[in-house]
């Protein structure tokens, strides 16, 4: 067993086509991280529940419990100890706080602030995901949009819904989606390009030609064109539907 886990770290990494000797740490994302992190910090969780803590730890990620911020302080302090000295692990400096549980996250999920908290959606969560959305359109800026839709969109959010269907309250999967139809009409205008394109185009769609052509001429910008109430008409959220865009709302509430 020491042999093959040996192997599975010198193995190296492959960056560009290009296979790079690894010197130290284990590949990012595979199945021997998680492993040895268990094997590593099963001392740790003998000692939390040694000292009654109530926790949560997956891999190296781990919430500890406590009723004040003092306790925190203290708990804190006294595990680093723990942990640099008894199992010669380096505590992540920028990583580490003592804070409210509404004001952490753990695994992407945070909670909400009520006596009874329920789980939701951290707030990093949601702008990683906006990030990965922007860098997707960024790239399917001249392919055709229901192809780009089905093929680069739908997997990234039908992944993204399921993995945070645990989630309790439902009010930011809402905002996301209404955000996903603004980004993706804001792609369609940029599109366009020229005002003649853009008044046709609207035309086509049903516009009147003087008001088509006012819409066309605004002088706004494609992210202000994109909520604004023409395109809101052109593209309403029923037309994203018709071209496969699947709902975060749909993916989630089933599992409620």
């Amino acid at each position: 067993m020491l042999k093959l886990v040996r192997r599975y770290l010198q193995s190296g990494i492959m960056e560009g086509g290009v296979t790079e000797q690894r010197t130290e740490g284990t590949p990012q994302g595979g199945p021997l991280s998680p492993l040895l992190s268990n094997i590593l910090l099963d001392d740790l969780d003998k000692e939390l529940e040694r000292r009654g803590h109530r926790f949560c730890r997956y891999a190296d990620d781990c919430n500890i419990y406590v009723k004040s911020r003092r306790a925190g302080e203290r708990v804190m302090d006294s595990l680093k100890a723990f942990l640099e000295g008894k199992l010669r692990l380096k505590v992540n400096e920028t990583k580490r706080q003592v804070a409210r549980p509404w004001e952490s996250k753990f695994l992407g999920y945070s909670m909400t602030v009520h006596r009874s908290p329920r789980l939701k959606v951290a707030d990093q969560s949601v702008e990683r995901f906006k990030e990965k959305v922007r860098q997707l359109i960024r790239k399917g800026r001249g392919r055709n949009l229901e192809r780009f839709i089905a093929e680069d969109l739908n997997p990234l959010v039908r992944g993204w819904a399921n993995y945070y269907k645990k989630a309790m309250t439902y009010g930011i999967f809402e905002e996301l989606y209404g955000w996903l139809w603004r980004k993706l009409r804001c792609l369609i205008w940029r599109r366009w390009k020229r005002v003649y394109t853009r008044a046709r185009r609207l035309i086509a769609l049903g516009f009147e030609e003087a008001k088509a052509w006012r819409c066309a001429c605004n002088g706004h910008g494609s992210w202000w064109n994109a909520g604004a109430a023409h395109m809101n008409a052109a593209y309403p959220a029923a037309a994203f539907g018709r071209m496969g865009l699947i709902s975060l709302l749909e993916t989630v509430k089933p599992h409620a």
